[in-house]
């Protein structure tokens, strides 16, 4: 386990790849498959170049205006709550799943709304798992309550994302559209029917790919929602300071891509609110041989755990203030902020 910026920085940078991710336990196997989260290689790097093209900043830029529907329905729903408490978490659950499923399927909550619940009960199901060890052997001949419920969970996921792709498929090739879109599921089915190997998926590649998107996307971004919330119902004057920013650069209009380049205060409140409640608690990585980092010697098949809640929270890189909720921490920048540590 280390919290050593300097060692993190060796071990990620990986550029001998010497540091592998670890096999994803069975479950977890399950609830991503073989996506970008768990592959590696040649193939990581193929699903990367497709995931890339839908982060760039101009299909970013198009998707402004499904994000701001989501939000309205949210919103909307909220009017006839006036005076009575929210569970704003599973809200925003709401809201994420809609958002996901309007960018990057085409389609509504609704439509996403069973693999939602099923991803949902399949990373339940790795939760409570998380620190058991299983006996290889006894678990080909008995299966669990667990083992049963996961694999009918991912069989039936697997067909519902099947089905979408298969309507995808079909509006092509019935005349309905002239290509399968420029969506992320658009780019997988392109990248399943490429006739180029180089450049093809596979159906499964396709659906882990789905699977990855569909949790990864909901649920950081849901528990950053909430956290981001709280924190500003906490600290007035930041809620304060931000609706103020958010006023002067849009007045009673909607958000738009020009705007938000501009909000530094909110970026920094989400910046702050990243650092203290980061969604994801550690890395692993696996060295594939003898290793040496820094001063230390790694003997192969060594596990090196990067807790990322601790670096957060570390007062030799933050402060004695560590955990405390500043935001004026980013108000220059990431990079000053972490001292120019990026492995911070």
């Amino acid at each position: 386990v280390t919290t050593d910026p300097e060692l993190i920085k060796e071990v990620l940078k990986n550029s001998e790849q010497t540091f592998r991710k670890r096999e994803p336990q069975i479950y977890v196997g399950r609830l991503l498959g073989d996506g970008l989260v768990t592959t590696e290689g040649e193939k990581w790097a193929k699903k990367r170049k497709l995931a890339n093209y839908v982060f760039h900043g101009e299909s970013l830029k198009n998707m402004t205006p499904a994000v701001i529907a989501s939000v309205e329905t949210m919103l909307d729903k909220w009017k006839d709550k006036e005076g009575e408490e929210i569970e704003a978490f599973q809200e925003f659950r709401i809201l994420t799943s809609e958002v996901i499923s309007r960018t990057a399927f085409g389609s509504s909550y609704l439509e996403g709304e069973k693999i939602f619940y099923m991803l949902q009960k399949l990373a339940d199901i790795v939760s409570r798992n998380s620190n058991k060890s299983r006996i290889p052997i006894l678990s080909k001949f008995w299966k669990t309550d667990d083992d049963i419920e996961s694999e009918k969970l991912a069989r039936e996921i697997q067909d519902l994302v099947i089905e979408i792709v298969k309507k995808r498929e079909n509006k092509v090739s019935s005349g309905g559209a002239e290509s399968f879109g420029s969506d992320f599921l658009g780019l997988l089915v392109k990248a399943f029917n490429n006739s180029d190997e180089k450049n093809k998926i596979s159906m499964e590649d396709l659906v882990d790919e789905c699977k990855t998107f569909y949790f990864a996307g909901q649920e950081t971004v849901n528990a950053s929602l909430a956290w981001a919330v709280l924190v500003l119902a906490i600290h007035r004057d930041w809620q304060d300071k931000a609706r103020r920013e958010v006023m002067e650069i849009f007045g009673k209009q909607n958000p738009h891509s020009e705007g938000l380049a501009k909000l530094k205060i909110m970026s920094m409140i989400i910046n702050e609110t990243l650092r203290l409640y980061t969604p994801l608690n550690g890395m692993v990585r696996r060295a594939r041989r003898q290793v040496q980092v820094g001063k230390l010697v790694l003997p192969a098949e060594v596990d090196v755990l990067i807790p990322n809640m601790a670096l957060h929270h570390d007062p030799q890189l933050w402060g004695d203030d560590a955990h405390a909720f500043k935001p004026e921490r980013f108000e220059e920048g990431i990079a000053k902020a972490t001292k120019y540590n990026a492995a911070a």
